[in-house]
């Protein structure tokens, strides 16, 4: 496994380039997160992504709808282990108030042919609900 890949990725996604981002996903590519979470249900987006153009679309055009700026991974750890990594990160950016947005998130990254096929994400769903509610995180 090309170790590149996962970083190369993640550095795509806060880019806000769709082209960038559709060059490292699989054109079948799934981003699957937990269903109910509060950054889909926020931007009324599907938890489950299915195609490179779809989660490009996501990131350029609807996430920056809620994060409004600062978008950025601060990596805590990538396990790599074949064609899969697991990263463990803390995902922050500034809301539309200004107020901040920071969270405990974990992908794992499904690789094919040199690109990125699907990826699991795992988050503090009720702290993330909080954040996105205007209530103080505890």
């Amino acid at each position: 496994m090309n170790d590149s890949i996962v970083p190369g990725a993640l550095q795509a996604l806060v880019s806000n380039d769709p082209e960038r981002i559709s060059a490292v996903f699989a054109e079948d590519a799934e981003w699957l997160s937990p269903p109910g979470n509060a950054v889909a249900r926020a931007l009324g987006a599907p938890h489950h992504m299915v195609g490179s153009a779809a989660i490009a679309r996501f990131f350029t055009a609807d996430l920056p709808r809620l994060f409004a700026r600062d978008l950025g991974f601060s990596l805590l750890g990538v396990h790599t282990d074949g064609e899969r990594a697991t990263v463990e990160a803390t995902v922050t950016a500034t809301l539309p108030d200004g107020s901040p947005f920071s969270n405990a998130y974990c992908f794992v990254f499904e690789l094919r042919d040199g690109l990125v096929h699907r990826v699991r994400e795992y988050t503090d769903t009720a702290r993330a609900h909080r954040l996105l509610a205007g209530e103080a995180s505890p």
